[in-house]
């Protein structure tokens, strides 16, 4: 049954319809944002109590992380049971009353919907193990018979995103497909029923008032007929431009058009966000045309380097890809899967998203509050990661008893440091997990946090936090921000860039030194500190300033 509900005004948007277009949507790890029961882990209960925080920052929506029951072999990424919450995370109870107050203050909810495979104890797959080879639970599924004599070898190539095999065999002999850890057996998507459970699913969520899905792995559903083998591609390349069998095929597509009439048959403009890892922008675009889905995550703008050109060319790429489906441009600096941006800007250039190295932090920090207020400055929507309005680094010096991502317990997998990005935020300046709860952290917090935390960075104006919410708040109040589809680049010199939008002019130095500018307006907003002459001004070393003209 669709539900209504009444949403306050700041629910209707900014933009009257389409809120989506130019959100900025702030992801929430529930296990490390704020544990209500002080047991150490994040929770559903702590995620309520910080609601205000999240409307003050200015944000429109919430993007939460898995909190469905699981195992946790991969936090929470291995489902066991997609309408239940885990109890380390609390009640259905919790979840409804989360999203009636996230409504109340004018917050959307997205919550996160992990469909390429379930956890190894999910009902349907315990039962296709009990039945054993034949069991019909099997064909839900990517059962298939070994290679070799005895069926020992696996029946392809595949490796797994997270390092080893892509296969594992069953006590009875046949061998099960997981893309990622071996309790993530990835569903088939050929058979009915995978897509009837789904499409309940996203009703029993829509029906709870949730504002919107983002899709976990949604270039993977569909493999290729035949599970052919790859041969001698790098396949454990999640970021990289490979074509591969197991991603990205045609047939996904059907799937989201079928999910997007589910979708608008719910009023409030409900929502659903691709993570498509692709090779190409263009790529991407498909799977946000008018009848499929109505966001995806920009990796390639996530992995570009600090660099003018470089970040010129995805912005455009960008653009573009998006412009022919009327889909908006989405930006993002930093998530769950990747070194926070002011470590990954503190370091040299290519060495890649996980990083166990701290960098020059005084550069990362300048550099991330630049790359922020550009990526504000940017048609479309944009994504914050939850600490970077705090400009919290990535903790690379855990030590290697405390990791729990599954990816650093198996040879060559994607990374395995993504543990770094996960360590609770701090709230306030003492105690003994700054104010993330009562009952210490799950994983270990730098003695440094104190000094990052909310309570700390609150009204002083130099912070990156206050920045974060003044940059927001401008981004809502002035109409060349967010909206829109298209900037106009100005002459700069290199290794500066400069664009206008409605009666607002964006510069960014990202070279080493200053660069001296002609004086386009008044200033909105600057990343650092300046000083104005007569006409013109010097613009200092990584740093952005907004001005109206």
């Amino acid at each position: 049954m669709t539900q209504h509900f009444t949403a306050p005004d700041r629910l209707t948007g900014n933009t009257g319809t389409q809120w989506w277009r130019d959100a900025v949507i702030y992801q929430v790890y529930p296990r490390s944002f704020a544990d209500g029961n002080g047991d150490g882990m994040g929770d559903l209960e702590g995620v309520r109590g910080r609601l205000p925080y999240l409307r003050d920052l200015g944000v429109d929506a919430v993007w939460l992380s898995p909190f469905y029951a699981s195992p946790q072999a991969d936090a929470g990424y291995d489902v066991a049971d997609y309408r239940a919450i885990d109890p380390m995370f609390g009640t259905l109870l919790d979840a409804d009353a989360l999203i009636r107050d996230a409504h109340e203050l004018g917050l959307r909810i997205i919550v996160d919907l992990v469909p390429n495979h379930s956890s190894d104890q999910h009902e349907w797959f315990k039962q296709a193990l009990r039945e054993g080879p034949g069991s019909p639970l099997r064909a839900r599924y990517h059962f298939r018979p070994g290679k070799g004599a005895d069926g020992e070898l696996p029946p392809n190539d595949w490796e797994s995103i997270f390092g080893g095999p892509a296969w594992t065999q069953a006590p009875d002999g046949e061998w099960y497909l997981h893309l990622f850890a071996p309790e993530q057996p990835d569903f088939n998507w050929d058979h009915p029923a995978v897509a009837d459970e789904f499409r309940s699913i996203l009703r029993f969520w829509l029906d709870m008032g949730v504002d919107g899905f983002r899709i976990d792995v949604a270039h993977g559903l569909v493999k290729a007929p035949g599970l052919p083998d790859i041969g001698g591609h790098d396949q454990l390349k999640l970021l990289g431009n490979d074509v591969m069998p197991f991603f990205d095929q045609e047939g996904v597509h059907a799937i989201y058009r079928s999910w997007r009439t589910i979708l608008d048959e719910y009023d409030g403009e409900r929502i659903a966000v691709a993570e498509a890892w692709t090779p190409t922008v263009e790529r991407t675009a498909a799977y946000v045309r008018p009848d499929e889905l109505h966001q995806a995550f920009n990796f390639q703008y996530l992995g570009a380097p600090w660099e003018a050109a470089a970040l010129r060319e995805v912005i455009d790429a960008s653009l573009a890809a998006m412009r022919p489906v009327g889909a908006p441009a989405t930006w993002v600096l930093s998530n769950h899967d990747v070194t926070r941006h002011a470590t990954r800007f503190a370091n040299p250039q290519g060495l890649g998203t996980q990083l166990r190295t701290p960098g020059d932090r005084e550069l990362g920090l300048r550099r991330a509050r630049a790359a922020t207020l550009l990526m504000l400055a940017l048609p479309g929507s944009a994504y914050v990661y939850q600490g970077e309005e705090l400009g919290l680094p990535d903790v690379t010096d855990l030590p290697d008893e405390v990791r729990q991502d599954p990816s650093f317990f198996r040879a060559a997998g994607q990374d395995g440091f993504r543990d770094g990005c996960r360590v609770p935020i701090p709230w306030t300046v003492e105690g003994s997990s700054y104010g993330f709860g009562s009952g210490g952290s799950w994983l270990p917090q730098p003695d440094t946090w104190g000094g990052l935390s909310v309570e700390a960075q609150t009204g002083d104006a130099d912070s990156t936090l206050e920045l974060y919410r003044r940059a927001i708040a401008a981004r809502r109040d002035h109409p060349g921000l967010g909206a829109g589809d298209d900037v106009q680049w100005l002459d700069a010199p290199e290794g500066v860039l400069a664009f206008a939008r409605e009666g607002f002019v964006c510069t960014v130095n990202l070279t080493g030194s200053p660069v001296r500018l002609a004086t386009p307006g008044r200033v909105v907003l600057a990343s650092a500190q300046l000083t104005l002459g007569e006409g013109q001004f010097d613009l200092p070393a990584d740093t952005t300033v907004w001005w109206t003209v």
